[in-house]
């Protein structure tokens, strides 16, 4: 699976673990930055990420910054995202399963004893669709209309 990936420097820590989980998974990660710990400024990077996955061109994102929380406002701003704060595998399965959620928003400064578990499960888990395409094409109306 192709992904998109971009942290703040609160989150960067973490990025870097990701990127080697994901590459040791056989996926093909793009880093979007930031690069180092120094200050980067999360809207930027959720823009930049949330773009090339509502255009196509990765199938998936993770953004990271402290707690995950201002990256998914950020990237839920993007037309055609639907970013969630995945903190444990049960969410991160649940928000692909009823949302299609195409970016997974992660903290820096939490737990991250269950991260490999987290992955998997948002890499794999499927979209059930029936009612919840039904909700899906709402929040889409919802997108035209702002």
């Amino acid at each position: 699976m192709r992904i998109a990936i971009g942290s703040d420097h609160r989150g960067f820590a973490l990025k870097q673990r990701v990127k080697g989980l994901l590459k040791d998974g056989g996926h093909q990660v793009e880093d979007f930055g930031s690069f180092d710990d120094k200050r980067a400024e999360y809207p930027n990077i959720a823009r930049a990420v949330g773009e090339t996955v509502a255009a196509g061109k990765f199938e998936r994102g993770i953004l990271i910054c402290g707690t995950g929380i201002g990256m998914c406002i950020a990237a839920n701003k993007v037309k055609g995202i639907r970013a969630a704060v995945g903190y444990n595998p049960f969410i991160a399965c649940r928000m692909r399963q009823h949302n299609d959620a195409n970016v997974l928003c992660l903290g820096g400064e939490n737990d991250a004893s269950e991260l490999p578990e987290i992955l998997k499960t948002f890499l794999t888990c499927q979209f059930e669709g029936g009612r919840h395409q039904d909700r899906v094409h709402i929040i889409e109306e919802i997108e035209k209309s702002g």
